[in-house]
């Protein structure tokens, strides 16, 4: 039996294609944004952004706005070692996998 994509994928690298597909797509994408998209909690997400993202080389930048210093949004600077295209073009697999709907 032929192993089909959405079996190959693993979840921890799917999410990390998520959320820098997420900081792409959303107008000013925050923690709560994305939390609130994901369904994931606030800790699941900081430490993507933090640790996971950096280590396939995507940039991802804090842009504060505010006083406070959760005010403002991610933006995305480089996807690194993901390939966008892939990640747009296989996203309904990716959020199968992940057991995430965007609508």
């Amino acid at each position: 039996m032929p192993s089909t994509l959405e079996n190959q994928l693993n979840p921890t690298i799917c999410r990390r294609m998520l959320i820098a597909h997420l900081i792409e797509q959303l107008p000013k994408p925050n923690n709560p944004a994305l939390e609130e998209v994901t369904g994931w909690p606030r800790r699941t997400v900081q430490d993507i952004i933090a640790k996971g993202l950096p280590g396939h080389g995507t940039q991802v930048e804090f842009i504060q706005q505010g006083v406070r210093n959760n005010d403002g949004y991610y933006e995305l600077r480089d996807w690194g070692s993901f390939d966008r295209d892939w990640v747009h073009k296989h996203l309904s697999v990716i959020c199968k996998v992940l057991g995430v709907s965007l609508e």
